[in-house]
């Protein structure tokens, strides 16, 4: 299947035929619904005016399909087919009407398939290969923390707004992991500031914190040196309610993740290898190698220990305050020495 990015999908709809299939996958709704809106108008300027939506659930009715497809338009007009699969898995019945789809293609239809994030599992299934010969994968991919300042720049500047660097990062921090909020302040922010040029004063007075936190997040921003970034998330993620064990429990394993590498390093392996080993995904390779740089191996030792004596303190064994705990925690994997660490060691024996 030929891969295209989002970013790309608007200039092969304008230099190539309607292929007869898309796959749209990714857990990005603003970004899944842009890419879809781009292949319907690109289909409406070819003829395609009538379409036709199935959401498809463990009940579905794949002859539903099928039959669609076989019959006729009413007034004998080109359709597009969305298919939106909300698991990503389409089953036994499910996989075979895809492939008897793509066996008996027709000029008159073009399907669009939505699905949430393909797992490594189904992107070898036999109905994704189908897909494959003759059709395009668009994966959605979300919009990190290190990008969203990039891509508000280029919201704002299709909006015709004027923001420097300062107004971009205030608007980030208040919209951090919600597109969909993001778009409806800059639609918001034509109304306030009519003459499209945009102030920190006026970001900070209307627009509303919107952002949203994960835990996956808070580990990124530490492993990349940003300790302010990290700690604004875990304090986003104690105000959502978050249990302090879930936090402790991905950034120990993150520690364990960085000594298992940093191990493996010492026995003369390469950096890629230690790190496959690990079970690193080569998207977040240069992270764990940037904090490797950062962190030595004693720090790392200390910093398990520190996670040690949180877990100890969440269960009620230390006389201890388990947030304030997992600041110092995160500071120190973001680089940052919060104390010193002959006074941590004797902390932790309390």
């Amino acid at each position: 299947m030929a891969r295209l990015h989002s970013d790309q999908l608007q200039q092969s709809l304008n230099k190539q035929p309607l292929a007869p299939i898309y796959l749209i996958s990714g857990d990005e709704i603003l970004l899944v619904q842009e890419a879809c809106d781009v292949i319907r108008q690109a289909a409406r300027a070819s003829g395609f005016t009538e379409r036709e939506c199935y959401y498809v659930d463990k009940q579905f009715d794949w002859s539903i399909l099928l039959s669609s497809v076989n019959s006729l338009s009413l007034f004998g007009d080109k359709r597009i087919i969305e298919l939106r699969i909300d698991s990503g898995k389409l089953g036994a019945d499910g996989s075979k009407a895809i492939l008897t789809y793509v066996e008996n293609i027709s000029e008159d239809n073009v399907l669009v398939v939505i699905t949430p994030k393909l797992d490594s599992g189904t992107r070898r299934s036999k109905w994704v290969k189908a897909i494959d010969k003759v059709g395009y994968w668009v994966p959605i991919w979300p919009i990190s923390a290190s990008q969203l300042p990039r891509w508000l720049g280029q919201r704002l500047q299709q909006a015709g707004f004027k923001a420097n660097s300062q107004v971009i990062e205030l608007l980030a921090t208040r919209v951090e992991g919600n597109l969909l909020a993001a778009c409806q302040e800059i639609e918001k922010l034509k109304l306030l500031a009519p003459d499209r040029c945009l102030s920190p004063e006026l970001i900070a007075n209307s627009v509303a914190d919107s952002a949203r936190y994960d835990v996956f997040s808070l580990v990124d921003k530490a492993l990349s040196g940003d300790s302010r970034g990290a700690v604004r998330t875990l304090n986003g993620l104690r105000s959502d309610g978050t249990e302090p064990l879930t936090i402790l429990w991905s950034l120990g394993r993150e520690i364990r993740t960085l000594m298992g590498v940093y191990d493996e390093m010492e026995q003369g392996q390469s950096f890629s290898w230690a790190a496959k080993n690990a079970g690193v995904w080569e998207k977040r390779q240069p992270l764990v190698q940037r904090a490797l740089h950062r962190l030595s191996q004693k720090q790392l030792t200390l910093l398990l220990r520190q996670a040690n004596g949180i877990d100890k303190t969440i269960k009620g064994l230390r006389n201890a305050n388990a947030w304030n705990e997992l600041i110092e925690l995160t500071l120190n994997l973001s680089g940052v020495q919060s104390i010193h660490p002959h006074n941590q060691r004797l902390s932790l024996q309390l």
